[in-house]
């Protein structure tokens, strides 16, 4: 019994890692990534519209990408809207095309940066425990109810355990890799 309700959080679990891989590769690291400016809300039709609707968006060298819109009448809205949204990543319109340069970045870019990365970890890990708190609640209550025996419950409560620690440290693994990234490029 207490299986099948550890069971059921695994794909919330799955979900909270890859809502972090997403934050992840939003983090810019000195080297260009779609991943970047994709997300970026432009302001235009009278609504916020991601990027990534708007334009195709290409790398065209290790820091630069290239903004291609599919409607010519945007292209000052995306460009005014990569500017506010990404401080230092230099913007620049020829034609029909919008460059994004994204320059090295210092040592204390890189410190923030880190620090950006361990908030996120950690928000992800706050996610983690809520979890387990849900189930640990689900079996604690399946064990009042008598659908669950208190020693199936201290084996659920073990067996918990093990999944969480799992997922913490797929979060760790991936963090530490991003934090590589970011000090070495």
């Amino acid at each position: 019994m207490y299986k099948d309700i550890i069971n059921k959080i695994k794909p919330n679990l799955d979900r909270v890692l890859e809502r972090f891989k997403e934050e992840l590769v939003s983090l810019r690291t000195g080297r260009a990534s779609p991943a970047l400016i994709e997300t970026v809300e432009v302001e235009c039709y009278n609504s916020r519209t991601p990027l990534k609707q708007l334009a195709a968006i290409t790398v065209s060298d290790a820091r630069t990408l290239m903004v291609q819109a599919w409607d010519a009448n945007v292209i000052k809205d995306i460009e005014k809207a990569i500017t506010r949204s990404r401080t230092g990543l230099s913007v620049a319109v020829s034609g029909e095309t919008i460059r994004v340069i994204i320059p090295s970045l210092s040592e204390d870019n890189r410190k923030e940066l880190v620090r950006a990365l361990h908030q996120k970890m950690e928000e992800s890990k706050i996610s983690v425990r809520s979890l387990r708190e849900q189930v640990w609640k689900e079996i604690q209550e399946g064990e009042r109810q008598g659908l669950i025996r208190e020693d199936d419950k201290f084996r659920g409560k073990d067996e918990l355990q093990k999944v969480i620690d799992y997922y913490n440290n797929k979060i760790d693994e991936m963090g530490e890799m991003k934090e590589k990234e970011i000090m070495t490029i």
